[in-house]
């Protein structure tokens, strides 16, 4: 066997074509495979990198994993261009189309009912986090503080505003949440991110995803726009328009 059935994707036939230079995993252009109402967007990728004990292999490899994601990605981000994508867990393979057909055959009815629910829908993140508080300027020639019997004073000075400034944070999250969610038709809150173990500057407060239709897409950025001022000290940060991966039941690649 030298090649697998690699599937991105299912979703309804659609009229635009996709673009003539876009390739997926491994440089293969997408091709489309018809079965009843359905299409399922595939590429050939070879066996010897997506068998079983070849893939447990490459997952450990970051390089290859990172490159591989942005292709299975780059088709995503076409198809959500032209028609409403169901993407498929990241390197799902088959033997061959027959087997992609079984597999659809079998999950026809989900599909069918998650794509309608998916219709004209998008996914788009937003993610706020605290900044760290910037540190207090001292002036040139200023003796440094002494460390004694003040040091305690000012460690409960200290921890408390940072409680304080933790507690707003939290307040405008929530506040944010409930008015884009008004927005959006559905939503999905993810774990905040371990500020230790990330390397994006400042601690994850909202991590949250919403599925808005296309058409209130502009009114849900403007919404997300106009709060980046409202809090000083907290980023917000907007992602997308995405293929709704947080509504589909799917993993996340």
């Amino acid at each position: 066997m030298t090649g697998l059935r690699y599937v991105y994707a299912v979703c309804r036939p659609f009229g635009t074509p996709l673009q003539v230079q876009l390739t997926g995993i491994g440089g293969a252009p997408p091709a489309l495979l018809r079965h009843h109402d359905l299409i399922a967007v595939v590429s050939t990728v070879p066996a010897a990198d997506f068998c079983e004990e070849a893939l447990k292999a490459h997952l450990e490899d970051l390089d290859w994993l990172a490159a591989t994601a942005r292709a299975h990605q780059g088709v995503i981000d076409a198809l959500t261009t032209v028609t409403t994508p169901l993407p498929l867990r990241f390197a799902t393979v088959f033997r061959d189309d027959s087997a992609v057909r079984c597999m659809i055959e079998a999950r026809e009815d989900d599909f069918r009912r998650t794509l309608d629910r998916l219709e004209g829908r998008v996914e788009w993140g937003v993610k706020l986090y605290l900044e760290p508080e910037p540190a207090e300027p001292v002036p040139a020639g200023a003796a440094r503080p002494a460390i004694g019997r003040d040091q305690p004073h000012r460690s409960r000075v200290s921890t408390r505003a940072h409680e304080e400034r933790w507690q707003h944070a939290e307040a405008f999250a929530r506040s944010l949440h409930e008015r884009l969610s008004r927005l959006a038709e559905d939503s999905r809150l993810h774990a905040a991110q371990n500020s230790a173990l990330s390397t994006v500057f400042g601690c994850n407060v909202l991590d949250a995803a919403y599925l808005v239709p296309r058409a209130h897409s502009e009114e849900f950025v403007e919404l997300v726009d106009r709060t980046k001022d409202e809090a000083p000290g907290i980023r917000v940060e907007l992602t997308g328009p995405w293929a709704a991966y947080s509504f589909t039941g799917e993993a996340v690649p």
